[in-house]
């Protein structure tokens, strides 16, 4: 089977597999340099691959196709804070369910069927159980830091998309991760000044190979042969890959109420991505971009 024939939803498992223990190992590094400064250099690193890898021209975009990859690595740079805030306070068990709110929103919103809108409601009961706000316990602050998360995982998978359709490779990457790196500067770099060693370095370097290097080309590559809606709420797997390694390697525990409320999150989103394949046939942009002589390769 070549990698063309391979469906898009294969790509979309291994990348959130692949996110997920990143995530998890990621965490070793917040007493070292915070949990802003880890998500920094993340994306540092992920930047530097991305460039050597690509060494893209900025005279070879068009200025349209320039603000939309500088608007998504914003958005990568606010996902990628905000998730590490989150994670920090209310644990990755926790984090990723109230997360996962985002890309189920988008699977509704770009779903054919009405009676899909009762998948957030079950989502959201979920979620509720997750956290139980009743008990008085949980960190208002770290669910707002997940729900900002899950905000910018929306506007991701909307905007990636449209950069797949518009940019061909992985050049979008080589723009859009550097440009995130350079947004996370700001709360990133006074985390990591001082605290930085070359043994931090290395690590950092190899945990961005894993969040956001192979996770991010993976979904490239997945968002052009999948419609929005069956990507955005494949990401169901999501919070019970978070809960398996959040278990495995952080040693976090859901209690059983907690496990139902996860459960619903799941059956929410397996039930709200019963959509088709996308249409694998080159976009409009991509053809011109052919006929000009740029390449258009995956």
């Amino acid at each position: 089977m070549s990698t063309r024939e391979v469906p898009g939803w294969m790509f979309a498992v291994v990348a959130m597999s692949v996110l997920q223990l990143g995530a998890a190992l990621t965490t070793s590094l917040y007493p070292l340099v915070g949990a802003a400064g880890t998500g920094w250099l993340r994306l540092v690193g992920g930047a530097l691959i991305f460039l050597a890898l690509v060494r893209p021209n900025l005279r070879s975009f068009s200025r349209s196709d320039l603000r939309l990859l500088i608007l998504l690595g914003l958005v990568t740079a606010l996902m990628t804070i905000a998730f590490q805030f989150a994670v920090l306070r209310i644990g990755l068990s926790m984090t990723v369910p109230i997360q996962f709110l985002g890309p189920l929103a988008v699977g509704v919103i770009r779903a054919k069927s009405g009676r899909q809108a009762l998948w957030p409601v079950l989502a959201l009961v979920g979620v509720v159980a997750i956290t139980q706000p009743w008990t008085g316990t949980v960190d208002l602050l770290g669910v707002g830091f997940a729900l900002l998360a899950g905000l910018g995982w929306a506007l991701y998978i909307v905007l990636t998309q449209a950069a797949g359709d518009r940019v061909s490779g992985l050049r979008a990457l080589s723009i859009t991760i550097p440009v995130a790196a350079i947004a996370a500067t700001f709360v990133g770099l006074p985390e990591v000044w001082g605290n930085i060693t070359p043994l931090i370095a290395i690590q950092a370097l190899g945990l961005a190979v894993l969040m956001p290097v192979i996770p991010f080309i993976l979904e490239l590559v997945a968002l052009k042969r999948m419609t929005t809606a069956a990507f955005g709420t494949l990401m169901a797997g999501e919070p019970a890959l978070a809960v398996l390694f959040g278990s495995l390697i952080l040693g976090e525990r859901l209690d059983v109420l907690q496990l139902l409320g996860l459960s619903a999150v799941i059956v929410a989103g397996v039930a709200a991505a019963r959509t088709g394949q996308r249409s694998t046939a080159i976009p409009g942009s991509l053809r011109s971009s052919e006929r000009s002589g740029k390449p258009a390769t995956d």
